[in-house]
């Protein structure tokens, strides 16, 4: 192996094993949480050296990193999500790539997401992203809807041709009732995604956790944690 491949294969075994574990002492089957592992400023070339590791999601933050390393991956069996703030002008771009948009949390976002889908001929996923330090019509500090708009936005994506509602995602909020208690975050989260699938069963994916709190996240029930820094570490950024 190469030291980057090497380096990364040990990484990736520390998250499966703390995975593994967050699992085991919350009474839930490993292949009940799927690990997502979030490349952002780091290369194609690492994707690459993921893939051979066996990851099979990634995930991307800012499309003008996305595009061109999804571009350069496309002979590769990956499924691609986007975790950043979507910003309406990058909507076609992200379309084109991303298998799951995972941080849909306004409704202008859904007519040129419905369009450029249906345009690449694509089925599009996405996660209403949830704000738990948003006040009612507010979007969060890190991006995200307010509790109380997530059944409107829902509704909206469900009725949207070229997307498929599959769940709910959140980021630990950094302010209001929930700061530093990530667990009880995501335990919030989930009673939301309970609700949701009351009136959308199929939307049962919960996007929750990351490097320093994936087992919070699995102890509450997430069902996706995306994890960067523990897997690729910490080397020379893209610019």
């Amino acid at each position: 192996m190469t030291d980057r491949k090497t380096e990364l294969a040990e990484n990736l075994a520390r998250v499966e094993e703390r995975i593994a574990s967050a699992c085991a002492a919350a009474g839930r089957a490993r292949a009940d949480v799927t690990l997502i592992v979030v490349t952002k400023t780091y290369p194609a070339s690492d994707v690459r050296l993921l893939h051979e590791l066996g990851v099979r999601e990634v995930a991307e933050n800012r499309d003008q990193d996305a595009a061109p390393k999804a571009a350069d991956c496309a002979d590769l069996d990956l499924t691609w999500h986007f975790v950043g703030q979507l910003q309406t002008n990058k909507v076609r771009s992200v379309a084109s790539y991303a298998d799951t948009v995972q941080s849909v949390d306004r409704a202008r976002l859904i007519d040129p997401l419905s369009t450029a889908a249906v345009r690449a001929e694509r089925d599009l996923g996405c996660l209403i992203q949830v704000a738990l330090d948003a006040e009612s019509g507010e979007r969060g500090e890190r991006g995200g809807v307010a509790p109380d708009g997530i059944g409107e936005l829902a509704a909206l994506v469900a009725e949207a041709p070229g997307l498929r509602l599959d769940g709910l995602m959140t980021v630990a909020p950094l302010a209001g009732e929930y700061a530093g208690r990530q667990r009880a975050a995501f335990e919030r989260l989930l009673e939301f995604s309970s609700r949701l699938r009351a009136d959308h069963p199929a939307a049962n994916m919960v996007s929750a956790g990351m490097s320093a709190d994936l087992e919070e996240a699995v102890a509450a029930g997430a069902t996706h944690v995306r994890v960067g820094t523990a897997v690729l570490g910490d080397r020379p950024r893209l610019g």
